[in-house]
This record gives C-alpha cells, sequence and structure tokens, in this order.
C-alpha cells in the first residue's frame, strides 16, 4: 500500500464527512491522533468542540438553532485509563462502557450498527489508541450498510500493533459529496504524519473544506510517559 499525502487526500473531497486518523509521529514519540467533523446542514454546522475532562464532546454554538441533537451532540473522545477512544457517534460511550466491563473494542461494537439516517445509512467509525510502558497500538472499526441495504450490516476490524515513526491511518465516514452520500470503502488510507502538534493540526484543518469544515480535535500523546497535548479547532466563534 502507497503511503499517501494526509493533506492531499483532504484536499481532494470536498465532503468526507467525519474523520479519524491514528499513527506515530514522525519522530516516534508520540501517539498521534485527529478528529474531525464537517456538516452540509445548518444544524450539523452550529457546533463546536468542548473539553469533557480527559476527553471532548460536541456542543451547539447557538443551542436556538439547534434542532435535532440525536446524532450531532455526542462524546467523540473518552478515555478509559491507558485507552483512549475516537468515534464519529455516542459508541463512543458504548466502548467506553462495555470495555470497562471487560469486553474487547470489537464485541463492543457487536451491539451496535450504522447511523439510523437514511437514506445515507452513515458509518459508525471508531478507534482506539492503547498507550502503556513505552508500547503502543491501535485499531479502528467501520460498521456500514451493505451498499444503501439497512438490512445488513457489514463490520470491519483493523488492528495496528507497534505503528512505524511518520505512519497513521486516516478512516471518514463518505468517499465524497452526494445524494445519498456514498459510505467509505476499503482499508483505512495509510497517511504520512509530520510535524509537532500545532503545525500538524493547522495542516489538517487547512486541508479540510472551507466551506464545510466545523470542528478538529488533535492529541499527542507521549508513549512513555502518557502524558497528552490537545489542540481544538472551531470554525464557529
Amino acid at each position: 500500500m502507497n503511503k499517501l499525502s494526509l493533506e492531499t487526500e483532504l484536499k481532494g473531497n470536498s465532503y468526507p464527512g467525519r474523520g479519524i486518523v491514528i499513527g506515530k509521529s514522525g519522530d516516534g514519540k508520540y501517539a498521534v491522533t485527529a478528529y474531525f467533523i464537517m456538516g452540509r446542514s445548518e444544524n450539523s454546522r452550529n457546533r463546536i468542540f468542548v473539553e469533557d475532562g480527559e476527553g471532548i464532546r460536541t456542543q451547539a454554538f447557538d443551542p436556538s438553532k439547534l434542532t435535532d441533537p440525536s446524532l450531532i451532540i455526542y462524546a467523540p473522545v473518552r478515555v478509559l485509563g491507558n485507552k483512549t477512544i475516537v468515534t464519529n457517534g455516542d459508541q463512543t460511550d458504548t466502548i467506553y462502557e462495555l470495555m470497562d466491563k471487560q469486553q474487547t473494542f470489537e464485541q463492543s461494537l457487536r451491539t451496535r450498527e450504522f447511523e439510523p439516517d437514511a437514506p445515507n445509512y452513515t458509518p459508525r467509525i471508531s478507534g482506539i489508541m492503547h498507550v502503556e510502558h513505552g508500547s503502543y497500538n491501535f485499531a479502528m472499526s467501520i460498521l456500514k450498510s451493505n451498499h444503501g441495504n439497512p438490512d445488513s450490516c457489514s463490520r470491519y476490524t483493523f488492528a495496528y500493533e507497534n505503528p512505524a515513526a511518520g505512519e497513521g491511518r486516516l478512516i471518514h465516514t463518505y468517499m465524497g459529496d452526494g445524494n445519498p452520500l456514498p459510505s467509505f470503502e476499503g482499508e483505512p488510507k495509510l497517511v504520512e504524519l509530520n510535524g509537532e502538534i500545532h503545525e500538524f493540526a493547522r495542516k489538517v484543518w487547512d486541508s479540510l473544506n472551507e466551506e464545510n469544515k466545523v470542528s478538529l480535535f488533535v492529541r499527542y500523546i507521549e508513549i512513555e510517559t502518557g502524558n497528552y497535548e490537545t489542540v481544538i479547532i472551531n470554525k464557529n466563534k
């Protein structure tokens, strides 16, 4: 698999929807993740990321304009011990609660499927990072309808042990804009990860479609210590 430019991949897609990047920094010191949200409707665009404990949650920028919170207000990031969970929906809570009861990442997601937003049936994308005593691995998942057929859920999990420095994986909800929106296909894309956290966050943010981008979260976790730094960028200010 060829390593792709993350910036080129994002710039070439006007509407990837929501996306997760997970990997390791170029210097090999940090476990890296990014999560971004985009929106086409006023309701979807009326959001910001706010910190919530060790994680984040989405929040209406203007509460008076919030019409339907069901699929847009959730906690994208939560931390369970040495595990960082990143998802595009309330399955973050499902993973957190069931892994806290000793179920696996994959077992937890067996209880969920794609979103009930016909005709798009938006995939649920999820990631989990495990950083402990200088070791690091991660996994990603996508739950999607069977080519738009809601009677069948296709479940894919991808696990990456001891990822290489400067490499990450990108998964997002949609292949591009459309009606209905076409679900992501294939394995998470292998992409280059470069730069310190602020430089990386700015590169990702500047690569997202100006009209559709809403918010970005980036976290660098020091693999040796578990200490982390977070950057949040919101279009609404």
